[in-house]
């Protein structure tokens, strides 16, 4: 069983698709390490709704030709493969910081929980999740967030929060963004606001 880890990778790919990496080569580079325990836990339990590896005080990190670009910190990750739609999950939840100048902390994810469903590339962080970018001074706040790598979009159903320098943004229906997070519509019972291109659509 896996006490701590920090991966470093070197790439040239883009900061969400070198995210989805980050766990491809914690997961290849550990499984070795965590073989025997997990022999021992099958012989013993056999249990499906056990983890087939766990890491405590988890640290991943990004750099891109040396220089810092990407921090994932998590108390507890758990990986199971023994079911019909493999996930790894973040029970504690986890913190996310992408990095400008190699030191400078640009912006954070924070999430009370999270999960990554490896076969459909879908991430979920659900309880207080916060998104904010130090630099813009942009917010984010929901209570659950889903990131789909393969359609390359960012949404929530549920109420949303965004504050920027135009003001505060609420979406009772949650939102969709791309996932650069540069396009953002909150959708509301009344209509949507789209912030980027500052068109107001009012329910008829």
């Amino acid at each position: 069983m896996i006490k701590s880890s920090a991966v470093r990778m070197h790439s040239e790919a883009s900061l969400p698709v070198a995210l989805l990496c980050l766990f491809c080569i914690f997961l290849d580079t550990t499984l070795v390490s965590c073989k025997n325990d997990i022999q021992t836990i099958n012989a013993l339990t056999g249990s499906l709704d056990m983890p087939n590896q766990s890491g405590y005080d988890v640290e991943i990190i990004y750099t891109d030709s040396g220089r810092l670009q990407g921090k994932i910190i998590a108390s507890e990750l758990n990986r199971y493969d023994r079911v019909d739609e493999p996930y790894i999950e973040f029970p504690q939840g986890f913190q996310v910081f992408f990095y400008r100048n190699n030191d400078t902390v640009e912006s954070c994810i924070t999430a009370g929980y999270a999960l990554f469903r490896q076969k459909d590339e879908i991430w979920e962080a659900r309880n207080e999740v916060r998104a904010e970018n130090y630099f813009t001074g942009e917010k984010l706040e929901t209570e659950q967030l889903f990131w789909d790598q393969k359609n390359e979009m960012v949404y929530s159903n549920q109420f949303s929060k965004i504050t920027n320098a135009d003001g505060i943004f609420y979406g009772e229906n949650g939102f969709t963004a791309n996932q650069d997070l540069t396009r953002w519509t909150l959708n509301a019972s009344k209509g949507s606001v789209n912030i980027r291109d500052e068109i107001n659509e009012q329910s008829q």
